[in-house]
C-alpha cells in the first residue's frame, strides 16, 4: 500500500510540550516582574518590616495609640502594666489571673514585688524589703517600728504579752464603706495568716462588700467595746474572752470581727442567770437572725464564704455563744 503524503505531519508529543511551555514561562517572568516592581514602589520594606514600624496597625479598635501595647510588650509577648483591682458590684470571687501561682511565689525575694502604700501617712515609715505585695493596696509585712511604737502598750502590753512582735503581720488593704466609697484599712495579724487575710479582703473589696471601717483597735485604747459600738473591723488585741479569764483568738492574731454592731455577740443563759447577754449595747436586735437586714453575716454571705474557704469557722455556728461577728482559725 502506497504512503499518503499531501497532508501535514501529525504534532509530536514533544512538540505539544514546547507549545505549551512559551505561555506558562511567559506568566512567571510577568509575576516576577510584578514581583520586582511592588518590592521596588513599596520602598523595599516586607510585611514584617512595615508591621514593626506600624505597631497602631496590629491592634484593631479605636485605633487610639494609648490603648495598644507598648512595642517592649508586643516583643516579650506580654502585655504592658495596666492591673485593675476593681470590679463591677456582684462579680464572682475569683483569683485574679495576675496572681502568682502558688505560696513560693510570694516567699521569694527575687520576685522583688512592690506596689503603692495606702498606709504611709499612718505608719510614716519606708517600705519594708520583706512587703509581700498581692495586688495594688494589698500587702502584709513584719511589723515595722513605728507600728510597735503605736501598739505597745494598747493592743500589745509592754509586759507580760506571750506573743513575739516577729510571729505578728502588719497588713495594708482597701475596702469599700457604706457609702460605696474606697477607703484605705489597715489589721494586725498572725503572720501565719497574713496571706489568707490579704486574699480574703482583696476578695471582698473587688466584690464590692461593704464594710465600715477597717482601723487597728489601738485607735480606740484597745477598747474592744468601743471599737464594736463604732462598727470597726480589727484583728489582732492582746485580750481575754468577755468574760472570762482565757486569752482570746485575737490575742494570737487569729481571729477577725467584720462589722460587729450589725453581727453582735450573743450569750443565752449567761452565768446560769437565764438572762442573755448582747454586745455591744443597742445592737440587740441584729440578735434576732430570723430577721434581713443590711451588713448581716449568715452562711450565704460572701465574708463566710472567704473565711471558711480559708479554714476559718465561724462564731455564729457555735451552740450557747453566738459570736455573728467572728472568725478564727488554729494554727497547725
Amino acid at each position: 500500500m502506497s504512503q499518503n503524503t499531501s497532508g501535514s505531519q501529525k504534532p509530536t508529543i514533544k512538540n505539544l510540550i514546547t507549545i505549551a511551555a512559551k505561555p506558562l514561562f511567559f506568566l512567571i517572568a510577568l509575576t516576577m516582574i510584578c514581583a520586582f516592581l511592588a518590592h521596588y514602589l513599596t520602598g523595599s520594606e516586607t510585611l514584617e518590616e512595615y508591621a514593626r514600624s506600624n505597631p497602631d496597625a496590629a491592634y484593631g479598635g479605636s485605633g487610639d495609640a494609648a490603648d495598644a501595647p507598648s512595642a517592649d510588650a508586643a516583643d516579650t509577648g506580654t502585655a504592658a502594666d495596666s492591673t485593675d483591682t476593681g470590679t463591677e458590684p456582684g462579680a464572682a470571687a475569683i483569683e485574679d489571673e495576675d496572681t502568682p501561682d502558688s505560696p513560693d511565689a510570694y516567699d521569694n525575694p527575687e520576685n522583688n514585688f512592690t506596689g503603692a502604700d495606702p498606709m504611709t501617712e499612718k505608719t510614716d515609715s519606708p517600705v519594708s524589703p520583706d512587703r509581700v505585695v498581692y495586688q495594688d493596696g494589698f500587702y502584709y509585712e513584719p511589723l515595722s517600728d513605728s507600728v510597735k511604737e503605736r501598739i505597745t502598750g494598747i493592743s500589745y502590753p509592754e509586759t507580760g504579752c506571750t506573743v513575739p512582735y516577729d510571729d505578728l503581720a502588719y497588713v495594708g488593704l482597701l475596702y469599700i464603706d457604706f457609702d460605696g466609697e474606697e477607703q484605705t484599712g489597715e489589721l494586725i495579724c498572725n503572720k501565719a495568716i497574713a496571706q489568707d487575710i490579704t486574699e480574703i479582703f482583696y476578695e471582698l473589696y473587688r466584690n464590692d462588700y461593704r464594710i465600715e471601717r477597717v482601723r487597728l483597735i489601738d485607735e480606740y485604747g484597745g477598747d474592744d467595746t468601743l471599737s464594736m459600738l463604732d462598727n470597726n473591723t480589727s484583728c489582732f488585741n492582746y485580750r481575754v474572752v468577755d468574760g472570762t479569764t482565757r486569752l482570746s483568738r485575737h490575742a494570737y492574731g487569729c481571729a477577725v470581727d467584720i462589722n460587729p454592731f450589725y453581727n453582735p455577740y450573743v450569750v443565752y443563759n449567761k452565768n446560769g442567770s437565764g438572762e442573755t447577754y448582747i454586745s455591744p449595747k443597742g445592737s440587740e436586735i441584729y440578735a434576732d437572725r430570723s430577721q434581713d437586714f443590711p451588713y448581716k453575716i449568715d452562711e450565704k454571705d460572701l465574708c463566710y464564704k472567704l473565711f471558711t474557704a480559708h479554714g476559718f469557722t465561724w462564731g455564729g455556728n457555735w451552740n450557747a455563744t453566738k459570736d455573728y461577728q467572728h472568725f478564727q482559725i488554729t494554727l497547725p
